[in-house]
């Protein structure tokens, strides 16, 4: 073999390794953005309102900040005076969710809504003896 096949040989082994590392390179900085993404929306907070309405509403209950996405804090309260609303701070992919129960012979109607900046983004409503509708939305900050 003479010395300008191997020269060629190396150049283009080189310029391949190269090509290689710097492929590597940019795969890794597209895998470093697209985690960079996930923990944005994982710890990222926001705000929702819950707001239930009806009558003879025997409990709530409603996601808040605390757990996680598939173990939510909730909390609850008994007999609320209606309408019933709260705002709050809920973090990452954590879903927003409310629980409004009724039991009444005379019949119950209610509803539940969830808005995030004004928007609804989940909006139910029941009717009957006994009654228990759920508005669980996902994530306004999952991408």
């Amino acid at each position: 073999m003479n010395r300008t096949s191997r020269t060629s040989r190396t150049i283009a082994s080189a310029l391949v390794a190269g090509g290689l590392v710097l492929g590597l390179g940019a795969c890794s900085a597209v895998a470093d953005e697209a985690a960079k993404q996930v923990e944005k929306e994982v710890n990222e907070q926001y705000e929702v309102t819950y707001e239930i309405t009806g009558k003879g509403i025997d409990s709530i209950d409603y996601h808040t900040d605390g757990g996680d996405a598939t173990t939510p804090k909730v909390e609850s309260v008994k007999k609320p005076a209606l309408p019933w609303k709260k705002t709050v701070k809920l973090r990452g992919l954590l879903p927003p969710g409310v629980l409004p129960v009724a039991v009444d012979p005379a019949g119950v109607e209610m509803s539940c809504k969830i808005t995030y900046k004004g928007k609804v983004i989940q909006e139910q409503t029941a009717k009957g003896m006994a009654a228990a509708t759920g508005c669980i939305a996902v994530s306004p900050v999952a991408g």
